[in-house]
């Protein structure tokens, strides 16, 4: 039991010290390109270092199995230059039970970093966008899924300044077509000024193409009822495009993990594929097997005593081995996200291959 927490102690130290050195860099990385893309807008060095504290986490997160991978091959190259693999192989402890400590670690940093992290970050990542689209002048369309259907809000793109409020009952997979829309239209500085509820709504070219249409005039009459205009169709004019919607929605990294299964449920409620949410957070329940998996895949190369030479060469071999993981976890996930195999197989084969081919490989190093 004391060997256990000395080995994991000594794993959790360099894990940490991977992690801050890796941290440090990204910062600097990131002060470099936000001063660069920020260039227009002229943001002193004080916004720029605000920027990229609040990029880096959703970096540190994206390559949380690379630095697993390179942690443990800290703490197995200090343990066989220090001697001491020879000596706890001496004490007859074998690579297994000595694996524990450093895998259990693994784990429980996979669950806190899903459970606390994944909420960190997104946090932080939609923070950067408010202050990105601050910095930038620009204002971000948005859209918002719920029980109560599908709010989005658009600039009305016909030179007058209004925005639109959209509210639909359902919508299409991509959100171009709408059915039971209504239309609020805000003039600045005079609120609601024109109301129309159509039964279906199609973007098209800079404009909503609806069918079946009441229009009501707020702003300029005294009863909009007795006013108001029945038609056939209306063209209205829109600064939204499919891919604006698209993007609105927010990547599934931007939805802390505990809020993702309402989200998903309100998607799937408004007519949405939550697809690459599913599968989004499929892959996060799985984190804490891939870490695993790096550790054993660091301890398969790396565990034999530092006098049999060769150890610049396992440490590449390690580092190959962990980049192929950490690449075929993220081309499970695009052919997950596109369709081509089941949500269940993108997210926990890659996980589950390496663990089992880093099992063996410690297997046959170690224990014959």
């Amino acid at each position: 039991m004391t060997l256990s927490f000395y080995i994991a102690r000594r794993f959790f130290r360099a894990f940490l010290m991977v992690l801050f050195t890796f941290w440090g860099i990204l910062f600097l990385i990131e002060m470099v390109e936000k001063v660069r893309a920020f260039s227009g807008s002229q943001i002193n060095l004080g916004q720029a270092a605000r920027l990229s504290l609040l990029a880096v986490p959703e970096s540190i997160y994206a390559i949380l199995p690379i630095l697993m991978v390179l942690a443990a091959v800290v703490l197995f190259i200090g343990l066989a230059r220090s001697s001491e693999l020879v000596v706890i192989r001496a004490a007859g402890q074998p690579a297994l039970r000595m694996l524990a400590a450093p895998v259990g670690v693994a784990l429980m940093i996979g669950i806190v970093a899903v459970a606390a992290g994944n909420p960190i970050v997104s946090a932080t990542q939609k923070r950067y966008e408010e202050l990105a689209g601050r910095y930038r002048s620009s204002g971000l369309e948005t859209v918002s899924i719920g029980s109560e259907g599908v709010w989005m809000r658009q600039g009305m793109n016909d030179g007058s300044g209004n925005q639109a409020v959209i509210r639909a009952a359902r919508a299409s997979l991509d959100a171009t077509r709408l059915s039971s829309v209504t239309f609020m239209i805000f003039a600045p500085d005079h609120g609601a000024v024109r109301r129309i509820e159509a039964e279906t709504a199609d973007l098209r070219d800079g404009a909503w193409q609806l069918s079946r249409v009441k229009d009501w005039p707020l702003g300029a009459s005294t009863n909009p009822e007795r006013d108001a205009k029945v038609l056939d169709t209306l063209t209205l004019a829109s600064d939204l495009t499919a891919e604006r919607i698209r993007d609105s929605f927010g990547t599934p990294s931007s939805i802390p993990i505990w809020q993702l299964p309402g989200f998903i449920k309100g998607m799937e409620g408004a007519g949405f594929s939550a697809r690459r949410h599913l599968l989004w957070f499929q892959m996060e329940l799985a984190l804490p097997l891939m870490l695993a998996a790096m550790v054993l895949i660091a301890a398969g190369f790396n565990m034999a005593h530092v006098r049999f030479g060769q150890s610049g060469v396992m440490v590449l071999l390690t580092l190959g081995a962990g980049l192929a993981a950490f690449f075929l976890r993220n081309i499970a996930q695009v052919l997950g996200d596109n369709g081509q195999i089941p949500i269940a197989l993108a997210a926990w084969a890659p996980p589950l291959i390496a663990l089992m081919l880093a099992l063996a490989l410690v297997l046959s190093r170690e224990d014959g």
